[in-house]
């Protein structure tokens, strides 16, 4: 009963993370930081290594599971895509009807993270001040990117799957706003995931699995030789990541040097968005107030769950 228990708050930790995922500029790698997986996380993902082939081309199925933490990640993996693909739908549909107050509780959350993972560094070095500047400096660099344009070509593909997946487990860093920049994000985190597109998820998933795996073991060796530095440039990315999800921006639209919009395949595309300042403090105003608080407290109980610890 136990055992679980642990395996189903692990796939409660998974569902957390594929939700942040959907979401540009939201990283499901914040969330395992935050309920504190992260490290355990990145070591089972690299450990699909030559040994784990030979175990199990040996049929050592046991051996296997036990080397490459199978239980653990099944478990993650299997709520990571659950809420992809039950969450995908919903997304789309707020971020449509109710953009101000979707964005509003990410803000948030995010916001709200700088302090969870940040209150993991154990001594504040002058690296740690200059890693945390570097990362927070890259991050506001990225968010202000313009989109590219949309492709399925298949080797675009596979580059995008690569991009997203590395980003997604970086904390602060977000897979999903990576597709954006890349022009592909409605191509496959919507349209794809929502209508079953094989052609469109294969490249990715080749990606993704290649990317990950290559990427785990640098990260790895990274956050055990330089813990507080990575945890000081993953705070940052965090802090910098917070102006992708400012609650009050508008969409710019893909237009020609007259600003007239240019239609792809029937749609306006956007290319980007621009923040202001909301000029009424009415109702809508306070609501939007109210899931920013909303989001503040989701990741402090996400915090405090995370006590049931992986």
């Amino acid at each position: 009963m136990q055992r679980l228990k642990f395996y189903f708050f692990l796939f409660l930790k998974g569902m957390a993370m594929g939700a942040a995922n959907v979401i540009p500029g939201v990283s499901g790698g914040t969330i395992a930081l935050i309920t504190e997986i992260f490290e355990r996380l990145i070591n089972a993902i690299k450990s699909f290594n030559l040994t784990a082939i030979k175990l199990l081309l040996k049929g050592k199925l046991r051996e296997f599971a036990k080397y490459t933490d199978l239980y653990f990640l099944f478990a993650i993996l299997a709520g990571i895509i659950v809420a992809i693909v039950s969450l995908a739908r919903l997304f789309d549909y707020l971020f449509t009807e109710y953009p101000v107050y979707i964005w509003a509780f990410f803000f948030g959350l995010v916001l709200a993270s700088v302090y969870f993972v940040g209150k993991r560094i154990t001594k504040l070095t002058p690296a740690v001040v200059v890693t945390f500047v570097i990362g927070t400096a890259i991050a506001v660099v990225i968010s202000f990117m313009s989109m590219g344009r949309e492709s399925d070509n298949f080797f675009y593909l596979i580059l995008c799957g690569v991009a997203a997946i590395c980003s997604m487990i970086l904390p602060g860093l977000s897979g999903s706003f990576i597709l954006f920049i890349m022009g592909n994000y409605r191509l496959v985190a919507i349209d794809a995931i929502n209508e079953r597109d094989i052609s469109i998820l294969i490249p990715v998933g080749i990606g993704a699995v290649g990317g990950l795996i290559a990427f785990s073991h640098i990260l790895s060796w990274v956050f055990k030789k330089f813990r507080n530095e990575t945890i000081s440039i993953l705070t940052g990315f965090i802090l910098g990541s917070v102006s992708i999800l400012w609650p009050w921006q508008k969409e710019v639209y893909l237009a020609d040097i007259s600003g007239n919009i240019i239609l792809k395949d029937g749609e306006e595309v956007i290319t980007h968005y621009t923040r202001y300042l909301p000029d009424q403090f009415g109702s809508e105003f306070w609501f939007t107030i109210a899931c920013v608080l909303l989001g503040i407290i989701s990741i402090w109980v996400i915090e405090k769950l995370a006590k049931n610890k992986a």
